[in-house]
């Protein structure tokens, strides 16, 4: 059946609530995110809601963003306005004489029954509640936000586990940027110490919801964050909660003992009161994974080559590489936890499916013992088999915490240099590997001791100005030795003299070998220029000896934009057996297979990094009418569920999306079992 596809006119977006074609400016992006929110979380019906409503104020007109009525039949007139919302871009600023918070409250006071008003720029949000003073005046009481379509205010001030929400779309990232940003504002920190501030927050909002069975204290009331004493309420309940984040032994290598949440009480009232009605342990872990990894990239990039990999090429190459259930996995140069948490959520997919089978009825229908079995087995699967090394200890903490909001594989997070030769490993690295790999400390000695991992995903740090100089690490690796190539056969030979200083991606590649067991698998992002020049032929002649090349993909330029214009591509790599490498040197004869290969042109993004859509012949964007699937749109603590279809939406031109499913069947047809 051919699916009907809608043409979108070129720079126009299709309105989530009425359908029409808009604008696709940087303010209908912040509307259409808000509108999402009304729908999926707040749960008010579409027919409620009316788009750029015209609002007579005295003789003149004014048209407001977004209007909720009292419900869907009532006559849309000005007087059964409820809410009033206005969206504006994040160049906006509150104090705007013209679309500022003061335009809402005039909306709102030329509107008898609008209870309700909501201001924000994406960075910022203002919710206002308008009464009547003894002197018959009209006033605004800051509020923490608008209600839900059942009118609940207690939820609003004081969320329970039942009510806790699921974030969708693009609305956790607006609400972690709006935090960050009122700390970096009202703090008068930077971005990177204001970041870390939150991550404090975030940890106290995680552990609050996994203090079952008691009620949830993670909250800030409208009226404690309206005033002084309730501030400091607020701050005294949320330092108590990070005193137990601080006594966890998962967390002793994150927090210090007299580490302390360093905001003020207001601005920490305000931080809690965004952050209290969402379940960060619920959330679909894409979502809430595209939210932390974003913040994370914008306030903790480094200076070391650290271009984090976008969320696609990791899905795409997880897919192809396939983790299972008790495989051992690492990411050599981990730096936010994506790969790691991608992969992870890949098994954990497998061992849904394992335990549907085994208990036989579906998710929706397990009682609370099976949950509570399903969910110990993913938490020791975390444990047990999710590694991550990096040398920013700064990404250190910005892993485990990725880890812990995505079920608690914090453990095995460890600041190193992994290049360094085992023997120098600090003692305390040793120990906690060791233990978690249950293996005695002591075998771990050089180069050759450390086939610890089936699976190896990782994006190492490239470029030649941070390269590798110190002999001791170089001394470990054939590749930061000379090469010399004949040219009449264009065989290169490796020397006994070693190069002054190597690129770290060259040594990252076989230091990855060497974490592999025999026969153990490797998803590697690298820089064409090793591919493809002809000074780097030697390290594709060490790849071809050592390794079985089981695909590469040649990535889009754009892939890294707008951060960076290095031209990579994706090698899946399987470490060849002592037995097979002695068999090919005593024979002369390489094994002879097949390579599966892809041109990625089409990444999703352009340089700017701005998502680019499928367009039709006559260069228009196309859409579908509807999602083929039902999405999960909502699901409380209770496990109760609501689902409903998205509503028309472009098709973003990605062709890594495509890349698994021909993989896979390549690889059947090639008897490749894994």
């Amino acid at each position: 059946m051919k699916t009907k596809v809608i043409v979108v006119p070129d720079g126009k977006i299709c309105d989530y609530i009425d359908g029409k074609f808009r604008n696709d400016t940087p303010e209908e992006y912040v509307r259409q995110t808000i509108e999402k929110r009304l729908i999926n979380e707040h749960k008010y019906d579409r027919n409620q809601i009316l788009v750029e409503y015209t609002i007579q104020i005295g003789s003149g007109k004014k048209r407001a963003d977004l209007v909720i009525f009292h419900d869907s039949q009532v006559e849309k007139k000005q007087e059964n306005i409820k809410i009033i919302i206005e969206c504006k871009s994040e160049k906006i600023e509150a104090s705007n004489a013209k679309d500022g918070v003061d335009q809402l409250k005039s909306y709102m006071s030329a509107c008898p029954n609008s209870e309700w008003g909501m201001w924000t720029n994406s960075k910022e949000k203002f919710v206002f509640r308008k009464y009547t003073d003894v002197n018959s005046k009209i006033q605004f009481m800051d509020y923490n936000d608008i209600p839900s379509s059942d009118g609940n205010l207690d939820d609003i001030n004081r969320p329970k586990r039942t009510t806790l929400k699921n974030a969708s779309d693009d609305n956790l990232l607006f609400t972690f940027k709006t935090c960050h940003n009122h700390i970096y504002v009202n703090e008068g920190l930077q971005k990177q110490p204001a970041f870390f501030e939150l991550l404090k927050v975030i940890f106290c909002k995680i552990e609050d919801e996994r203090n079952i069975p008691k009620p949830l204290d993670f909250y800030a009331t409208s009226e404690e964050r309206s005033n002084g004493d309730g501030q400091l309420t607020v701050k005294n309940r949320i330092e108590k909660i990070f005193e137990r984040v601080k006594n966890e032994k998962k967390n002793a290598r994150i927090f210090e003992p007299n580490d302390t949440i360093n905001l003020h009480p207001r601005t920490l009232a305000y931080i809690v009161s965004e952050l209290q009605k969402y379940s960060l342990l619920n959330t679909r872990i894409d979502i809430k994974g595209k939210a932390y990894e974003e913040i994370v990239g914008a306030n903790l990039r480094g200076d070391r080559g650290e271009f984090f990999t976008p969320r696609n090429v990791m899905n795409m190459v997880v897919e192809m590489i396939n983790p299972t259930i008790d495989e051992k996995v690492l990411d050599s140069s981990c730096g936010t936890g994506g790969f790691l948490v991608t992969a992870m959520t890949h098994a954990m997919q497998a061992l849904k499916e394992e335990f549907i089978k085994d208990i036989g009825k579906e998710k929706e229908n397990w009682s609370d013992y099976e949950k509570k079995a399903f969910q110990d087995k993913i938490s020791d699967m975390a444990k047990n088999n999710y590694y991550g090394f990096d040398i920013n200890p700064d990404l250190v903490k910005a892993t485990k915490m990725n880890m812990v909001m995505n079920n608690d594989g914090s453990g095995n997070i460890f600041q190193t240099n992994s290049l360094l030769p085992p023997h120098e490993w600090t003692d305390d690295f040793k120990t906690h590997l060791s233990n978690s790999l249950q293996i005695d400390k002591r075998t771990i000695k050089n180069k050759d001791d450390i086939e610890f991992f089936d699976v190896i995903v990782t994006n190492p740090p490239f470029g030649s100005k941070i390269p590798i100089k110190d002999h001791a690490i170089l001394s470990q690796f054939e590749l930061a030795k000379i090469w010399s190539q004949d040219k009449s056969t264009e065989k290169w030979t490796m020397t006994d003299r070693y190069q002054s200083s190597v690129s770290p991606e060259i040594l990252f590649i076989e230091r990855c070998y060497q974490f592999l067991k025999p026969g153990g698998r490797m998803g590697i992002v690298l820089p064409d220029a090793l591919l493809g020049s002809p000074g780097t032929g030697y390290i594709r002649e060490w790849l071809i000896k050592n390794t079985k090349i089981i695909a590469s993909l040649d990535l889009h330029e754009d892939t890294f934009q707008p951060k960076n214009g290095t031209q990579t591509s994706v090698l899946i790599l399987q470490k060849k057996t002592k037995e097979e490498i002695l068999l090919e040197e005593r024979t002369g004869q390489m094994a002879d297979y097949n390579i599966f290969m892809a041109i990625i042109d089409k990444i999703g993004h352009d340089k700017r990094g701005n998502t680019l859509f499928k367009r039709d012949n006559y260069g228009n964007e196309i859409m579908v009418p509807e999602k083929q699937a039902i999405i999960k749109v909502d699901e409380v603590s209770t496990g109760d569920k609501t689902a409903q279809l998205e509503s028309r939406e472009k098709i973003v031109d990605d062709q890594t999306v495509l890349v698994p499913n021909i993989f896979k069947n390549w690889k059947i047809s090639e008897g490749i079992s894994w």
